[in-house]
C-alpha cells in the first residue's frame, strides 16, 4: 500500500487504452485507507478514480463494484433520480486489482451530521426509495445475489443462533431478537433491490437554492443485490435528528406496498452489527475482538428501557430499544466511515457561501447554523473505546449516577457501531 498518485494514474492507461493523463491528485479523504486511491484528469476534461486493492477482500468487493456498476445498463441509470459511477476499465497494479470509475462531483455527510428538515434527509429517503424501486431483474440477470423474505429471516435466525452459541450474548439480546425472527408479521415484506447497508456517505450532494441540498450522486455499489430493503435503512440509528425526514421521504417515495414493519426492522439490523462483530472475532479466535463485542452487547443490553423485549412489541406499542436510546448519543462519537471515493469537488468553505441576504426570520437562522455545522465534520479517534467499559464507575448512589453510566455505554455503544461499519484491518 501508499503507492503514490504518479504510479496510480499510469495505470490509468492500461484500463483505459488511448486515454492521455494531464494530471493526477490523491482523492480529498481515503476513508478507512483500505485502499491505494487517486484522481486522474484527461486531456477531454474527464476525472477518473482509480483504486487498488491489495488483499482479498477490498479485492472482492472491487470485483463486486464492477460487477454492479455494468449490470447498471441506460435503462436501469436512466430511471434513478441521480448518477451512479460509470464502469471505465480494470487492470493490475503490481499484485493489486484495480478499478477505474468516473469521479463523480459532491460532497458528503456523516450520518450523525445529516440535519432533519427538507434537503439532506429528504432528498436521502427519496434516494433509497429509487433504488429499491429498480426493476429485479437487473440485479438477476447480473448473477447478483437474490435472497426471498424468508430467506433473509433465516439468514438472521443464523446469525442471532451464531452469536448465542458463543455464551456471550446477553439472554435478553437473544431472547429480543428471537422473538423478531418468531413474529411473522415482521417478516411479510417484498424483496426488492438494495445496496445491502448503504451508508449515509454513499449520497453525493450539491447544493440546490430552492430546495437545500440534493442526491446527486451514489457510490458504492458493490453489495447491489435483492432482499430485505430495511437493510438500506439501518443506518439511520446513527442520524437521529434525521431519522423521521428520511423514513417519510422514503415512504412518500416508495411505488410499492406499504411495509409497516420496516423501521423495525432496520433498527434490529443495526443492533445486529453487534452480534456480527461477535461471531466475526470468534471465528478468528480473537478473544480480544470477542471481548470488545461481548461489552457492546451488555452496553445494549443496558440500554434496553423495558422489560418485555420482543422488537415487535417496540412496533406496536412504541417500547423503546437499544438504538433509539443511542440515538440521544451526541454527534462528537461518530467516527471514521469509508469514503474512498470522495469527490474533490466539496469545498467546505464555499458550501453554503451563496446564502441569501434576505434570510432573517428565525427558521431561517436555525437553518443557516444547521448548514454550517455540516460544514466541518471532524472524526474522533474511537480506539480507546473499550476503555469506558472498563473504568471503574463514579461512586453515588443517586439517579444521576446511573443515567451518566447510561449515557457512558450508550456513547460507547454507537461508537463502536460506526467503527465496526468502517473497519477493515480484522
Amino acid at each position: 500500500m501508499g503507492r503514490s498518485p504518479f504510479t496510480l494514474a499510469a495505470a490509468v492507461t492500461a484500463a483505459l487504452p488511448g486515454a492521455e493523463v494531464t494530471g493526477t491528485r490523491t482523492l480529498s479523504a481515503d476513508g478507512d485507507a483500505r485502499f491505494d486511491s487517486a484522481v486522474a484528469s484527461l486531456a477531454d476534461g474527464r476525472e477518473l478514480a482509480i483504486r487498488v486493492a491489495d488483499d482479498d477482500e477490498t479485492a472482492r468487493e472491487l470485483a463486486a463494484e464492477s460487477l454492479a456498476l455494468r449490470a447498471l445498463t441506460a435503462g436501469a441509470r436512466a430511471i434513478l433520480p441521480f448518477r451512479a459511477p460509470e464502469y471505465v476499465g480494470e487492470t493490475r497494479v503490481g499484485d493489486g486489482r484495480a478499478l477505474v470509475t468516473e469521479l463523480l462531483p459532491g460532497f458528503q455527510v456523516e450520518a450523525a451530521h445529516v440535519p432533519a428538515g427538507r434537503g439532506t434527509a429528504e432528498s436521502m429517503g427519496a434516494a433509497i426509495a429509487a433504488v429499491h424501486g429498480l426493476p429485479v431483474s437487473i440485479v438477476r440477470s447480473a448473477g447478483l445475489v437474490s435472497r426471498s423474505a424468508e430467506e433473509s429471516r433465516e439468514d438472521i435466525r443464523r446469525l442471532v443462533d451464531d452469536a448465542a452459541s458463543t455464551g456471550r450474548v446477553p439472554a435478553r439480546l437473544t431472547a429480543r431478537w428471537r422473538d423478531a425472527v418468531a413474529d411473522d408479521e415482521l417478516w411479510r415484506f417484498e424483496s426488492t433491490v438494495t445496496l445491502n447497508g448503504v451508508q449515509s456517505t454513499s449520497f453525493l450532494l450539491e447544493d440546490d437554492d430552492e430546495r437545500g441540498p440534493q442526491v446527486t450522486g451514489l457510490l458504492n455499489w458493490h453489495g447491489l443485490s435483492v432482499g430485505d430493503p430495511a437493510v438500506d435503512l439501518a443506518w439511520l440509528s446513527a442520524a437521529p435528528d434525521a431519522a423521521p425526514d428520511v423514513q417519510a421521504a422514503y415512504a412518500r417515495s416508495s411505488e410499492r406496498s406499504p411495509d409497516g414493519a420496516i423501521e423495525v426492522r432496520a433498527r434490529m439490523l443495526a443492533e445486529l452489527e453487534f452480534a456480527r462483530w461477535l461471531v466475526h472475532g470468534d471465528s478468528l479466535h480473537r478473544p480480544d475482538i470477542v471481548d470488545d463485542a461481548a461489552a457492546l452487547l451488555e452496553a445494549l443490553a443496558e440500554g434496553l428501557r423495558a422489560d418485555d423485549l420482543a422488537v415487535v412489541a417496540a412496533r406496536n406499542e412504541g417500547v423503546d430499544s437499544a438504538l433509539d436510546a443511542l440515538d440521544r448519543v451526541p454527534a462528537e462519537a461518530a467516527a471514521l466511515i469509508d469514503t474512498s471515493m470522495q469527490t474533490d469537488a466539496y469545498n467546505p468553505d464555499e458550501l453554503w457561501a451563496q446564502e441569501s441576504e434576505e434570510e432573517s426570520s428565525s427558521t431561517d437562522t436555525s437553518e443557516a447554523a444547521r448548514r454550517a455545522a455540516m460544514v466541518d465534520v471532524e472524526t474522533e479517534d474511537l480506539t480507546g473505546v473499550g476503555d469506558i467499559f472498563t473504568a471503574p464507575a463514579d461512586a453515588g448512589d443517586g439517579a444521576d449516577d446511573d443515567e451518566r453510566d447510561d449515557d457512558e455505554a450508550q456513547r460507547a455503544a454507537r461508537a463502536a457501531l460506526q467503527r465496526w461499519k468502517s473497519s477493515d484491518s480484522e
